[in-house]
């Protein structure tokens, strides 16, 4: 290198250097760049990693914990800080090395936001009609599928912030805003709470003032639904206030505005309030410098190869960049706007699809504008090496079984619980119940309870917890069971009380077994109902996952609440009897000694196998 003077010769001896100064290093930092730090030769690193038993080109890249022992032998003390991190700071140090402070312009951007609420208040509409395109009409069932990410300019020149633009982020669910929270990602900068006037306050809004929260963003209002005859956005404003969300005109702190999704009522009041509020917040980026930003939703695209949409927050990204976006690098062959346009660069608060990545980046991921593409590669390969090491050791995840064990060898524990019920008597009792079996070894948490089934959010919120679910009288839903398995969340299912108290009893004292292990078969819905005599009632049913075996045990779910739970009756295939019915066949289902059956109902098949306990001291 021009101009390169290289350090002196060190004589490397097995004594480590005391102790004098501290660097800053970042995750998989290369040989190379980790000896410039250290002010050493590379060769003098790699001698004393060969002396450590690792062998390790000038190129390799060292874990954090590696790099930091290395540092402390040459006598340097080390601050790990992630990639995105050390990039962001390379680039303000060489703005300031060049003189360019002021000549780097900080400016106003865009406010993101968030469409959030329950299902069918509204959401698409609302954001449909800002944007005066068809995105609800063209959504399967008119349910918003993915997440889609839109820049929408003020138009009216009566408004007070005619030209100002918003970016609108518009989620499948409250879960897709928690995994993206989950790694790190802060993506939005105000919530905008759907409540239809009609409806009220639902058990999805709650989840999404819940998030909010959790997120740390302020949180807008919008009571859609207004032209309704049975329209009360004065109840809504009594529920959220309730809830702590207290109207400005009552006092509070919350901007509330009454629209109409469909008649377009006040929607230039809501985004001049959401530009209120971005002021406030005073949003602001540096367009001049390279560009940061995060990942909204990536997939596998047959003919274009990995696609990924991505929210630029910092900086300008330009056509040609190369970058590093979690464990995957490339360089932008090509990028689009929400519309299907070509761009050539993309200025902060401004969503793009991007083309050109080498894998297929996670929602969440932090993508950062790197000049040098062989670092890239070799942050990538790291990271990927790191994810296969996190792959193959299974998460310590807490269960009951775990925790028994646990208290047979040491002090005080914490149990996190979510609790889920199917009335809210139940969820009552029971939480009362479960905060009063607290005691010197283990204090019980109870982070969330609430009426219904088990969902995706309440694994998502387990898994980050480190929490148990249990389900009194209700079930988890399919991708909530599966997702479950995932991550390893441990979910309890109990119908009686003094079950689930025993259960939890024994756990605490080190002496839980477990003594039935059942496995799940499938799941058949009902289509309609016949009353046949000396038979009863049987239920024309579908097979929609699984199968149903003739021997299998069954659950009778209403609305993902257990109502019964028995034996098949009789299982058959038109007029004959049948061992099995598999996924897609439709049969004729009874239930041994109940009849209580209704269409849209669904029959869950499962077997239950005893475990012998074993001896305890």
């Amino acid at each position: 290198m021009k101009g390169y003077t290289p350090p002196p010769r060190l004589v490397v001896s097995n004594e480590p250097m005391p102790i004098t100064r501290n660097i800053t290093i970042t995750e998989g930092i290369s040989v190379k760049d980790l000896a410039e730090k250290l002010d050493i030769r590379a060769k003098d690193l790699i001698s004393r990693l060969l002396g450590r038993g690792v062998f390790a080109t000038i190129n390799q890249t060292l874990d954090a914990e590696l790099a930091s022992e290395m540092a402390r032998f040459f006598g340097a003390e080390t601050n790990v800080i992630t990639f995105e991190e050390q990039a962001s700071k390379d680039i303000d140090a060489a703005s300031a090395a060049s003189g360019e402070e002021s000549a780097v312009e900080v400016t106003p951007r865009p406010p993101v936001v968030t469409i959030m609420g329950h299902v069918d208040h509204g959401k698409t509409t609302l954001l449909d009609s800002i944007r005066e395109t068809s995105v609800a009409e063209g959504e399967a069932g008119g349910i918003t599928q993915h997440i889609g990410a839109y820049k929408v300019r003020i138009t009216d020149k009566e408004s007070p912030a005619y030209g100002r633009e918003i970016v609108f982020l518009d989620t499948p669910g409250h879960e897709a805003f928690t995994r993206m929270r989950s790694r790190g990602a802060k993506a939005t900068d105000i919530v905008v709470l759907v409540v239809a006037a009609d409806d009220g306050v639902m058990p999805q809004t709650v989840e999404a003032i819940d998030h909010a929260h959790a997120a740390e963003v302020p949180i807008i209002v919008a009571v859609n639904k207004i032209d309704k005859p049975d329209a009360m956005p004065d109840r809504v404003k009594k529920q959220l206030a309730d809830r702590g969300l207290v109207p400005e005109e009552w006092g509070g702190k919350i901007v509330f505005v009454d629209v109409s999704a469909k008649k377009k009522t006040n929607l230039n009041l809501l985004m001049e309030m959401i530009c209120l509020v971005a002021d406030l917040a005073e949003l602001k980026a540096t367009p001049e410098r390279a560009a940061t930003g995060v990942v909204l939703e990536a997939k596998l695209d047959r003919g274009r190869g990995p696609v990924a949409t991505v929210l630029v927050q910092n900086g300008t990204l330009v056509a040609g960049d190369n970058f590093v976006v979690g464990n995957v690098y490339g360089k932008i062959r090509a990028m689009f706007d929400d519309r299907g346009a070509a761009l050539q660069s993309a200025p902060p608060s401004t969503p793009v699809e991007i083309l050109g990545m080498e894998g297929l980046p996670q929602a969440g991921d932090q993508f950062v504008v790197v000049a040098d593409r062989d670092k890239a590669r070799g942050i990538s390969e790291y990271r990927e090496q790191k994810a296969r090491e996190a792959a193959l050791a299974k998460s310590s995840r807490v269960s009951l079984e775990g925790l028994a064990e646990q208290i047979k060898t040491a002090g005080t524990k914490e149990l996190n619980i979510i609790l889920k019920g199917d009335v809210q008597g139940s969820v009552e009792v029971l939480s009362d119940l479960l905060t009063k079996l607290s005691n010197e070894k283990v204090r019980l948490k109870l982070l969330r309870s609430g009426v219904g089934a088990i969902t995706e959010t309440d694994v998502l919120l387990a898994s980050a917890s480190n929490a148990i679910i249990i389900g009194f009288n209700v079930r988890p839903e399919r991708k909530a069971q599966e997702l479950a398995e995932q991550e390893e969340v441990d979910i309890r299912l109990h119908s009686i009380i003094y079950e689930l108290q025993d259960e939890i009893k024994r756990a605490m004292t080190g002496l839980l077994e477990p003594t039935i292990k059942e496995t799940y078969q499938g799941r058949a819905e009902v289509l309609e109902t016949f009353r046949i005599p000396k038979v009863g009632t049987v239920a024309g049913c579908r097979v929609i996952d699984g199968l149903i075996k003739r021997d299998s045990e069954v659950r009778l779910l209403r609305d993902n609440v257990v109502v019964f739970k028995g034996k098949v009756g009789s299982l058959r295939r038109f007029k004959d009897d049948a061992k099995e019915v598999t996924n897609g066949m439709e049969c004729g289902i009874s239930i041994a000694n109940y009849g209580d059956i209704k269409a849209h109902d669904v029959i869950e098949a499962f077997a239950t196998e005893r475990i012998a306990a074993e001896a305890m001291a």
